[in-house]
């Protein structure tokens, strides 16, 4: 809109300076031919009299020769002022020939040549011409001042009146060369526009994924050098995003591959050491402690495994929900008992069957699991879970399930530990982030937050990570509560 606006703005200016400067100079020629043509009969006409008139002259010969100047114009639209020394005479008797200006008497005064002004007479423009009369001279016919001077006004009305029709003639051409002009302007910035929205467009598009896309090079000019360049970064961007992602597969495929691979022997090792287990207590103490610390390395490495086939399924869209109807405070407390962690978590959860959704089993179990496991082992005792839901306190417990404001769920863990550090919270849910770099060995696989989030994101669910003011970090789920097969359900 600017650069149409700005076209617009020069193409009128250019108009309008053109019709002024045309008008200027027309309305200069109207004026200044008429006042040659003026000058030119009263000199002509001063020059005839001139030798008739008595010296010095009277009174009565210098109104005669007013009166005789004035007749040269047909139309008797002169009004003429003859002096001599003090003596006035108009061709008008009476007239009181107010159109004489200071400046023009003392220029006749003080020069022979004829002077002229365009004065305000009467309310209407006139033409005053001032002139000495001269005499050749006895010796050599040098020019003598005679001391008769003659002033003639005469109203500028025909001249006007071309001056208003000029004014009509330019506003009338005017009109159209602007319209012209705009629209030659708007021309010329749709085809400034045209590129640039083409540009934005492909832009936009390439935002969006698209990164096929290709503008159509035109031309030669600075857009064309820009619809050529944005191409060659478009495809430039194309291939690296191919290549990384070529990578990416790669990457996940080798992963699963190794992950998969390692089950097989993990599953006979754990076989191995389960036994080793069993017979450790009739073995010398330091080969029970080499099978114990061999058992717990190689539960550590099925639980890695795990983790990493879990978010190879996670990376190739392979996931899926199993969603059912269960109560979801027994299933909060199914996998505290499972873990043996019963005793050590307090809990805040409804009484049975007060909260029911669609959610998948396994996926909740796996992420209060990792949520208080996580809470056990890095911060402190007392670890708090609760469940909640967004139902005003004042609805009975056994119409809870019924009623319609009930939108989500809410799972918060809570430790009463150090908390997390401010510069480790917005990487907490990253893959194999540790917030402790002198801690190169935990009971984790570094995954289990980053699978957590990833549980959650399926279920349509928010989770975050924040510091209590008295003291300790908590985690906080918050799940969509679904109720049927319509609102739930599905794959990702």
């Amino acid at each position: 809109m600017r650069l149409v606006v700005a076209f617009g703005l020069v193409a009128a200016l250019a108009t309008m300076t053109t019709g002024a400067l045309a008008f200027r100079e027309a309305r200069n020629g109207v004026l200044k031919q008429s006042q040659d043509t003026v000058i030119a009969q009263l000199r002509a006409q001063v020059g005839r009299l001139a030798p008739d008139l008595a010296y010095p002259p009277s009174r009565q010969s210098l109104r005669q020769f007013a009166v005789d100047v004035a007749r040269a114009e047909p139309a008797a639209t002169w009004r003429v002022l003859v002096r001599y020394e003090g003596i006035s005479e108009t061709s008008v008797p009476g007239d009181p020939f107010g159109a004489l200006t200071p400046a023009v008497r003392e220029a006749v005064d003080s020069s022979p040549a004829t002077v002229f002004q365009r004065v305000r007479d009467g309310g209407r423009t006139s033409l005053l011409v001032g002139m000495s009369v001269v005499f050749a001279g006895p010796v050599g016919g040098i020019p003598v001042l005679s001391g008769v001077q003659v002033f003639l006004t005469v109203p500028q009305t025909g001249e006007q009146a071309s001056v208003d029709a000029l004014v009509t003639a330019v506003e009338r051409a005017m009109v159209p060369a602007l319209g012209a002009a705009v629209l030659l302007a708007l021309f010329a910035a749709r085809g400034v526009l045209r590129p640039v929205r083409a540009l934005r467009s492909a832009t936009r598009s390439i935002a969006e994924g698209h990164l096929d896309t290709r503008l159509d090079v035109n031309g030669s000019d600075e857009l064309a050098d820009l619809s050529h360049t944005f191409n060659e970064t478009a495809a430039a961007l194309e291939q690296s995003v191919a290549e990384l992602r070529a990578m990416e597969a790669r990457a996940r495929r080798f992963v699963a591959d190794v992950s998969h691979e390692l089950r097989t022997p993990l599953a006979a090792m754990s076989a191995v050491t389960d036994v080793l287990d069993e017979e450790a207590g009739h073995l010398d103490p330091d080969t029970a402690t080499a099978v114990r610390l061999i058992s717990e390395e190689t539960v550590k490495l099925a639980r890695l495994v795990e983790d990493l086939m879990e978010v190879s399924r996670f990376d190739a869209g392979a996931a899926v929900l199993h969603l059912d109807e269960i109560d979801l405070a027994e299933s909060i407390r199914r996998t505290l008992a499972s873990r043996g962690w019963s005793d050590e978590v307090e809990t805040a959860l409804p009484g049975p069957d007060e909260l029911r959704g669609r959610v998948d089993p396994r996926r909740l179990d796996v992420v209060v699991a990792n949520l208080v496991g996580n809470a056990l082992r890095h911060g402190a005792r007392p670890v708090r879970i609760g469940l909640s839901t967004d139902v005003p306190a004042d609805v009975p417990a056994h119409v809870r399930a019924d009623v319609p404001t009930v939108t989500s769920v809410i799972v918060e863990v809570t430790d009463s530990g150090p908390g997390i550090p401010a510069d480790v919270l917005p990487y907490v849910f990253e893959r194999f982030y540790k917030s402790d770099s002198a801690r190169t060995r935990t009971e984790g696989s570094g995954l289990g937050l980053s699978i957590t989030e990833e549980n959650v994101r399926m279920h349509g669910g928010t989770i975050r990570a924040a510091n209590r003011p008295e003291g300790g970090a908590v985690f906080t789920v918050e799940l969509p509560l679904r109720r049927d097969e319509s609102e739930g359900g599905g794959s990702s």
